[in-house]
């Protein structure tokens, strides 16, 4: 069978349910399941409850309307109330459709579906992100017997410690079961990492929670260069590179 399209690992990566056959094939195929797991990385970072936490309104400065005035030919400035209509009010318009302008020359949003955004978010980070080692959260994957297990020290008496545990399947890949005891961190989330000896390049495994989560590795990625298994803070700045703040380590015997 023909590996999954796009739209089908995008739709995955926001466990969306698949059609039968592609939902076969992904629990076959570890190439597949890689590229699913580095979408399922940006997913999750962006799932971190800090993210979603919406914030004040900002109105935006003059030069918005002006583009809109100049791109629109309506020169009427917008109402005070023209950035508060109510979601439910707000007309639908299919794709492409020209906005409408109310009665005080205020252009009026459409109302469009919220998963659609989704997808094509999820698909437009397909190219970026996989590839480049980062993987994320698997679910339904019965492992087999652990190949190496590793304790998970604290740091300079950070609190968090656990164990990381690598396990293979049975078509030959590979994943990172990580139980961490950690408290939860305010403003920032904890990272999964693996790291060369000389702690210069390494593999982010994704976003990872207090508890047991199983992680993706990476296909071909070679344990005995990257045996250094690191917990990171992260603040929520967008960065995606390590912030330099580990809390928990260990490292894979060969």
């Amino acid at each position: 069978m023909p590996h999954c399209q796009p739209e089908q690992l995008a739709l995955a990566a926001l466990h969306e349910p698949l059609p039968a056959d592609d939902a076969a094939h992904l629990g076959s195929c570890a190439e597949c399941r890689t590229e699913v797991a580095g979408l399922q990385r940006a997913v999750d970072a962006v799932a971190v409850p800090e993210f979603a936490e919406p914030g004040p309104p900002v109105a935006p400065p003059a030069s918005v309307w002006a583009g809109i005035a100049a791109a629109t030919g309506v020169q009427t400035a917008p109402g005070a109330h023209a950035h508060a209509a109510p979601a439910a009010e707000a007309p639908s318009a299919p794709v492409g459709a020209t906005a409408p302008v109310g009665a005080g020359g205020q252009v009026l949003p459409l109302r469009r579906s919220r998963r659609p955004v989704l997808l094509i978010a999820a698909a437009a980070v397909t190219g970026a992100v996989v590839g480049a080692g980062a993987v994320a959260l698997v679910q339904g994957d019965e492992a087999l017997e652990p190949l190496t297990t590793v304790a998970l020290e604290p740091l300079d008496g950070e609190p968090a410690s656990g164990r990381a545990e690598v396990v293979v399947r049975a078509d030959g890949s590979r994943a990172l079961e990580v139980d961490l005891d950690a408290p939860a961190v305010e403003d920032a989330y904890y990272e999964v990492w693996l790291i060369e000896p000389g702690i210069v390049e390494m593999v982010p495994l994704g976003v990872l929670r207090p508890g047991t989560q199983t992680l993706e590795l990476p296909t071909g990625l070679d344990l005995a260069a990257y045996p250094i298994v690191d917990v990171s803070v992260e603040p929520l700045d967008g960065d995606p590179a390590h912030s330099g703040v580990s809390v928990a380590r260990g490292q894979l015997e060969s």
